[in-house]
Parts: C-alpha cells; structure tokens; sequence
C-alpha cells in the first residue's frame, strides 16, 4: 500500500515508442469507460497569469473505474513562448492514487504521457470518422510536438499515406518535422502556404498554439475532409456551424472559448453538436458524406489515467521505475 516510485521521461519515451498500437487501444478503452457513466472526470482548473496572458497551468484530476480502478491528477503548463527557446511548450506531471486508500503511488513525467494519449486520441478520431487506416494525403498544420507525436502514431498504426504535407509559419519548424516524417518511411514535403497545404487534404490536423480563430471561411473545408481540431482554437464558428462535429466530451468542450464553445456562444445553442467519439465507436453515429468532419478532443484527464496507469505498470515490471523508500512519514495512526 506504502510503495510510491517515480517514473522519469526518458524511461516513458523507451515505453511508448514500443507500445503505441497498445495506447491507442486504451485510449479507446477509456473513452468508452467514460461513456459508459464508469468515470469522475470534473472541469479542468486554469492557473493563468496577469503578466503573461498566453500561458496557464491546468489541473486535470479524474477518477476512472472499470478495468481501471485509478484516481489521479494532471498538472500541465503550457507556456507558448518557450517555443522561442527551443524548448517544448508543455510541461507535465502525473499524480496517480489508489482508489481504495487514496494514497498516492506513483509520480509520472506527464508531457510524454499527455502528447501520447492526445496523439492517440487523434489518430483514433481519424481512423473511426476517415473509415480507415488510409489517406492520400494528410495536412499537417502546426509542426511541434504534438504533430511529431501524431505521425509517429500513425505510422505506428501502420496507415497507408501517399504523402503529408506540413505547414508552419516557422520553416526551420516544418522542415526537422518533414524530416521526422520521411524517416518514418512516408513521403513529405512541406509548404508555406495553409491554403495550398490543406487543398485536397483527405485529413488536416491542426496542431498549433494559437490563441484564436485564424480558419474563418464558412467553405474553408469540403465535403468528406476530416478535420482533427487538436489545438481547439484554430477554426472560427462559422465552419464549425457547417460541419459535423464530433467531440471527445459535450460539456467539457464547450468550455474555455475552443471553437465550439464560440460557435455555441454564436449559435445560442448545440444543435451543431452530433455526438462524441464513444457514440461513433458505438456504432451510434455515422461519419457524414456530405460535410466536413471535425473531431474536437478537450482532453480528458481520464485518458491521462488510462494511459499513465499502464506505463507505470510496465515501468515496474520492467525495473525501471524508481522506488522512493518511506515517503510516506506515518504509516499508522497509532504505534
């Protein structure tokens, strides 16, 4: 009960380069755990700061039951501007706690765990709403982390891709990620223009860090694109009003000013709203022919139990989890 190790990036990157098609199961796991009512999953906490407006720290806690059985917290900042230096714009930690005592057992480094269950999360909205591991041609727009997490789950998963094309308005950016994609064996170019880069696109994945809405145009997509809207806040109300939109959770979407909490605002209600990604997984929903599909994940700290439970186990087992002796300074009540 008293056992509490911590578990450091480096040993969670080793774990997830060889367990991806296996995060992309839990993931889909937990989301339907979560559909099923078998989950807490209360509204994100934003830590924002009045000299720094564009960055927050979020605390994430959840409870997930079924095969889980696991309570627990992320607590990720996210700081756009560390991008000028080089360095990654989150940063993360992981709280897991027993369920029956709620001791806690395990601290994770959480930005590898975070940008794996978002990065499965995407790759599984793709796969369900595009109606397979196939594409001609994937957008990328945004070339950071996120998007680099996102093609080496793809390829993870082993989809057929004719080509990507990346975008960023920083080239050096869009070129180390065209080149991380061609080592993963695809075909890649990159492109300065998002208009060019998105035509014709079967799948545009918004990675980015911006703040607002930049994709305004009501037409901006077409028919049968699917539209992973990771970043959340890159598409105005007007082209969420006209597609069909799926979401990871209703409510906790429609928070924080993403594009469907603006298009609701705009809209003064939810009708725009067609379900979540458990419904489709359920057969419930079926991905639209004659508009765009637009997959809004929030990201749910269920996920980051889920995926964080099950790199913790195999950090264990495995010996590479480091073992904190008496952290606990009272193990009972009375000697």
């Amino acid at each position: 009960m008293f056992d509490f190790h911590v578990v450091g990036g480096a040993v969670l990157r080793t774990l997830i380069d060889d367990s991806r098609p296996d995060i992309v199961d839990t993931v889909r796991s937990a989301y339907l755990t979560h559909y099923d009512g078998d989950s807490v999953n209360p509204n994100s906490y934003f830590l924002r700061f009045p000299d720094k407006p564009d960055a927050r720290i979020i605390a994430l806690p959840a409870h997930l039951g079924g095969d889980y059985g696991v309570s627990g917290i992320k607590w990720i900042a996210s700081y756009p501007r560390n991008i000028e230096r080089n360095i990654p714009r989150a940063s993360a930690t992981l709280l897991l706690n027993d369920y029956e005592t709620g001791y806690p057992f395990a601290c994770l480094e959480a930005s590898q765990i975070s940008a794996a269950r978002t990065a499965a999360s995407a790759v599984l909205g793709a796969l369900e709403l595009a109606g397979g591991p196939t594409a001609t041609r994937i957008c990328l727009v945004g070339a950071g982390v996120i998007a680099r997490n996102i093609a080496e789950f793809l390829a993870a998963q082993s989809w057929s891709v004719d080509s990507f094309v990346v975008h960023d308005r920083d080239v050096s950016y869009a070129s180390s990620l065209t080149r991380r994609i061609g080592e993963l064996g695809y075909r890649a170019e990159q492109e300065d223009s998002y208009e060019r880069a998105a035509a014709d696109a079967d799948v545009v994945v918004f990675a980015t860090t911006a703040p607002e809405p930049w994709v305004t145009r009501a037409d901006a997509f077409a028919p049968g694109q699917t539209v992973l809207n990771i970043s959340l806040r890159d598409l105005g109300p007007d082209v969420v009003a006209g597609a069909q939109n799926i979401l990871d959770d209703v409510d906790h979407c429609l928070t924080a000013n993403t594009s469907p909490h603006l298009a609701e605002q705009q809209l003064g209600n939810r009708d725009f709203i067609d379900g979540t990604l458990a419904q489709v997984l359920r057969g419930e929903i079926t991905p639209a022919r004659d508009r765009p599909r637009i997959f809004s994940p929030f990201g749910l700290g269920v996920l980051d139990l889920a995926v964080g439970q099950r790199l913790y186990q195999q950090a264990v087992d495995k010996g590479l989890a480091v073992s904190v002796p008496d952290f606990f300074g009272e193990t009972q009540r009375w000697n």
